[in-house]
């Protein structure tokens, strides 16, 4: 009888699953990081400052020259028209005053979608509140992103 006890109670202690532990998660890979000014070429963040300015100067002006093949994505060309920017420049006219230029803080590279990122303080007459243009570049040097935000100090990827 006690060696069916023990042979039973083996068994059991065999049969019984120890826990798994947990699997530590591996260090994420580097996805955003900040590039200094000068590591960016002066032709690809004056393309990036014109193309950035022409939007916001649509606000002033009311006319919008629309981007072509070789300055930006075929999404970012059907998404800005004039009608949608008119509408935006409008609400920003209100409270904001008149668009005067960009300021150009920082560059970050998106290492996922291989986009450099320009972020840029729009500087406006009023200073009641202050906003910030991100124009992402593609590899190819075209526009892949272009979104305005109220401006934090700190670089958020939203």
């Amino acid at each position: 009888m006690k060696k069916i006890i023990l042979i039973l109670a083996i068994v059991l202690f065999i049969s019984c699953k120890s826990k798994r532990v947990a699997d530590v998660p591996k260090p994420e890979e580097v996805k955003i990081a900040k590039l200094m000014l000068s590591d960016v070429s002066v032709s690809q963040k004056d393309k990036a400052y014109e193309l950035g300015k022409r939007v916001l100067m649509t606000c002033n002006t009311s006319k919008f020259k629309p981007f072509n093949e070789s300055e930006a994505i075929s999404s970012v060309i059907q998404n800005t028209t004039e009608e949608r920017l008119t509408k935006t420049c409008t609400k920003f006219r209100q409270y904001y005053g008149t668009f005067k230029d960009l300021q150009l803080v920082e560059i970050y590279k998106n290492y996922i979608d291989k986009t450099i990122i320009f972020r840029y303080k729009a500087l406006y007459t009023k200073k009641v509140a202050n906003k910030e243009l991100r124009v992402s570049m593609n590899e190819e040097n075209k526009v892949s992103a272009i979104k305005s935000l109220d401006w934090v100090d700190t670089f958020q990827n939203k």
